[in-house]
């Protein structure tokens, strides 16, 4: 059975960096994209990165290119999200997503057909 949860948010000050991270090992295939999403307050659910566990090929959304970086590391078999100049805009809870197949997934939260609980990630001023 798929599990995934996700680890590492948490409070931070503006400026600072987190490292979220969301294990790979329960998800049978090694064909699949892993997503990061966030919902902030009143706001509804948007794409943040994506990755692809086979190639590592990994792109992001506007708001975050240059800031954040995802990443594939094989030998803890995790996917991580290196978060950067944190800004209070960032503050959400952020969620890992998976979704099986040779393909690179898109930006559509549809296309993960599996979801992590979710971690808060609070920037302070």
């Amino acid at each position: 059975q798929v599990q995934l949860v996700e680890s590492g948010g948490g409070l931070v000050q503006v400026g600072g960096s987190l490292t979220l991270s969301c294990p790979a090992s329960t998800l049978s295939s090694s064909k699949f994209t892993m997503g990061w999403f966030r919902r902030a307050p009143g706001k509804e659910r948007e794409f943040v990165a994506g990755i692809s566990w086979t190639s590592g090929s990994a792109y992001y959304a506007d708001s975050v290119k240059g800031r954040f970086t995802a990443s594939a590391d094989y030998a803890k078999n995790t996917v991580d999200l290196q978060m950067n100049s944190l800004n209070p805009e960032d503050t959400a809870v952020y969620y890992c997503a998976a979704s099986p197949g040779p393909g690179l997934a898109g930006r559509n939260p549809h296309d993960y057909g599996y979801w992590g609980p979710g971690t808060q990630v609070t920037v302070t001023s």
